[in-house]
């Protein structure tokens, strides 16, 4: 008989299985290399559709047909920059706001009651990021916007410049990506609750005869030691957790001015949007970051698809 294997059920590189402290994870934008402007957006995902396609994808099966694909929709109201931060060796020297800001910012954020200094004053800086955060009220899901740091791209002078031109004005969606790239998604899955070990491990069911139970552990551990250890599948946390969905490629990027209507659990898109080429993780209405991709791989940049239609 073939020897009988069993490894270990469930992933310790996502530990500890607990619910995310905020809905916009913090991102590693160091590790990020973008190509123009902000390495990210604040974008909400509206749902799972199909679309037609042309394939133009190079040694492709179907190139040059008409298929269709899953597709999700993902709204990006216009974000606007709350501050600019100014960093010298990994630390905060300065902090400049903007001039107008959203009233509703005022119920999350506390607002300094001086005024700093102007961008031109501030010196021995070595990078600098922005405080952005996304005008959500325009999407009609909540009035309350998410507000996150984001990294920019280029060198100090271009991510200066880039700064002066776009202070106190709308970002759009397709000042920081376009069509046919690539991105990553970070944002928290859909919650589940508390959940047994069978679904929260893949653990398999005992067999029916078993006592105290057939969806739980054989064992959770021996008499001595007298403890159970942390490795053991045992019920609890599911869903809720800071997951990153690698190489999307983006199909389209439109305005949606009330076009696309009735979207299940979500409602019309009436800002900007994008489409991306399959699933991401969260529920509707969740707040995602796109952000530019961490490792790009060659499979997901040659796909080629020329967006014909939402299939409805």
């Amino acid at each position: 008989m073939p020897t009988k294997r069993s490894p270990r059920k469930g992933s310790l590189q996502f530990w500890p299985r607990k619910r995310a402290s905020k809905l916009l994870p913090r991102v590693n934008w160091d590790a990020i290399k973008g190509s123009k402007g902000l390495k990210g957006f604040i974008c909400y995902k509206a749902g799972m559709l199909s679309c037609h396609v042309k394939d133009k994808t190079p040694n492709s099966m179907t190139k040059d047909k008409k298929i269709a694909i899953p597709i999700t929709l993902l709204e990006c109201p216009p974000m606007r920059i709350f501050s600019v931060r100014f960093y010298k060796n990994g630390k905060v020297v300065s902090e400049i706001l903007s001039d107008s800001i959203d009233k509703e910012l005022k119920h999350k954020i506390k607002f300094p009651k001086k005024k700093g200094k102007n961008i031109e004053e501030i010196k021995g800086y070595d990078d600098l990021r922005v405080i952005a955060y996304s005008q959500v009220k325009k999407t009609g899901i909540k009035k309350s916007p998410d507000i996150l740091e984001i990294g920019l791209a280029g060198s100090v002078e271009e991510k200066l410049t880039f700064v002066k031109e776009h202070l106190n004005k709308d970002i759009s969606i397709s000042e920081v990506f376009e069509k046919g790239q690539v991105v990553d998604f970070h944002g928290l899955t859909k919650g589940k609750g508390f959940q047994g070990p069978v679904k929260r491990f893949g653990i398999q069911l005992r067999q029916h005869k078993s006592e105290k139970g057939r969806r739980r552990a054989g064992s959770i551990g021996p008499w001595h030691p007298a403890y159970v250890t942390f490795r053991v599948p045992l019920p609890g946390q599911l869903g809720m957790f800071t997951r990153v969905i690698l190489n999307s490629k983006i199909v389209n990027i439109g305005k949606g001015e009330g076009k696309i209507k009735n979207i299940k659990n979500y409602g019309s898109i009436n800002t900007d949007y994008i489409i991306v080429y399959g699933s991401v993780q969260g529920p509707s209405k969740r707040a995602l970051m796109a952000a530019a991709p961490l490792r790009e791989t060659k499979k997901q940049k040659k796909k080629d698809f020329e967006f014909i239609g939402l299939v409805r």
